[in-house]
Parts: C-alpha cells; structure tokens; sequence
C-alpha cells in the first residue's frame, strides 16, 4: 500500500513536545522524592531536581519521542493517518503524581485516524514502539560500554537512566492489556509476542531493572490505563 501523507501539523508538534515536558517535569519530581521531600529538605530537593532534569530530559525525549514517532511512522506506511494527541486527564494524572513522588505516565498516544489495518498490520505498528525502545537500549548500552564512565559519575547515571527508561517503557508497552501494544502485537502473534517479551524479560533481569513489586506496580498501572482509557481522549 503507498504510503500516505499525514497529518504533521504544528498542533500535533505542540501536543507531543507538551506532553514530553509534563513528563520531563513529572519524572525530575519523582526521583527528587516529590514535593514532600521539598518541605522535609528544600535544599537536597532542590539540588536533586538540578541533577536529574537534564538525565530525564534525555531519557523521556528520546524513549517517548521516538517510540511515538515510529508507531505514527509505520502506521503511515501502511497507509493510515495518524497523529500525536496528548490528553489533559493523562497529563494531570502524570503531573500530580509526580508530585507526590511516585508515577503514572499517561501524557497522550499516537491516534489512528484512518486505517483499514489487517491483524498483522496493526501488529507490526503495534510493535514498533517497544522495538524503538529495544534500539535506544542498545545504543546507550554501547555507549556505556565504549565510554565506560566512573560509576556514579554524571555520564554513568544519564546513560544508565536511558537504559533503564527504554526498557521500562517497552516492558510495560508490551503487557498484554489493552490499549497497549502488547495486546495488538499479541492478537496478531503468540510467537512475535513471547520472543519480544522473553527478550524484555531478560534484559529486565540481566541488569536489574525491575524488581517483582515494580512489575506488579507497572501491571496495576496498565490495568488502570486500560479502564480510563475512552475517557482520557
């Protein structure tokens, strides 16, 4: 199918830097402890949200940007109009929790507008987003191994940081909930499915990334999304 020209509209531009942002400002609250933390130490508060907005910056653009970019991009190429759309319940939800020190990322999602999608199609555009993250894993990871910075260094802890969020971002993509990718790519493909998440899995296990409570966090969260979902957009 040729591809069709989408919609890249200035407004569409606007909505995924905004939500990008809300979710910059919403993980630099969470690793700096949330606003409790600002009333118990101001200063440590402070000084934290200096050290980690950069690292969340790099992290959250390049992770959410992308994986978004490539759902639309390949949506296109099999001839869909597609679009960013942030959503103000998800981006709320994503800034208050935050603040409280913990999160819920919901900013928005790539729409489909226009398809006439097979099964395998919507797979494979399904799919795109968490292989995204899985490309950004290795490039980080190559960077952290051709670079080798001091552990607890500066360098050490952005690198790591993007590890970390490209994994975390594909692992929960990939849960069989719906809305979430996993649950499209899994209608299409049992054997797609269980390769790409037993490869998630044991990337999440090789480096630690997850501990089980934040698994079974990151699970409660998807159910979540999947039961306010017609109501965030």
């Amino acid at each position: 199918m040729p591809m069709r020209e989408n919609i890249v509209t200035s407004d569409e531009i606007k909505e995924i830097i905004k939500a990008d942002i809300v979710l910059i400002i919403a993980f630099s609250l969470t690793l700096a402890g949330g606003l409790g933390e600002l009333a118990a130490n101001r200063t440590m508060f402070l000084n934290t949200i200096v050290m980690a907005a950069p690292i969340a910056a790099l992290a959250v653009t390049l992770s959410f940007i992308l994986h978004e970019l490539m759902h639309k991009f390949v949506a296109q190429h099999y001839g869909a109009i597609a679009g960013f759309r942030s959503s103000t319940m998800g981006l709320a939800v994503t800034l208050i929790t935050g603040a409280f020190g913990f999160l819920l990322g919901i900013p928005g999602a790539t729409m489909i507008y226009v398809h006439s999608f097979t099964r395998k199609e919507n797979g494979i555009v399904s799919l795109a987003g968490p292989l995204t993250n899985l490309a950004v894993f290795v490039v980080f990871l190559a960077l952290l191994i051709g670079f080798s910075p001091s552990q607890g260094s500066y360098l050490y802890n952005a690198i790591s940081f993007t590890i970390f969020i490209s994994l975390l971002l594909a692992f929960f993509n990939m849960l069989p909930i719906a809305p979430l990718d996993g649950s499209k790519v899994l209608e299409w493909s049992f054997p797609v499915y269980v390769v790409t998440m037993g490869a998630i899995l044991i990337l999440i296990v090789t480096f630690g990334v997850l501990p089980w409570y934040d698994i079974l966090y990151l699970v409660i969260i998807a159910l979540i999304i999947s039961s306010f979902t017609r109501r965030m957009f």
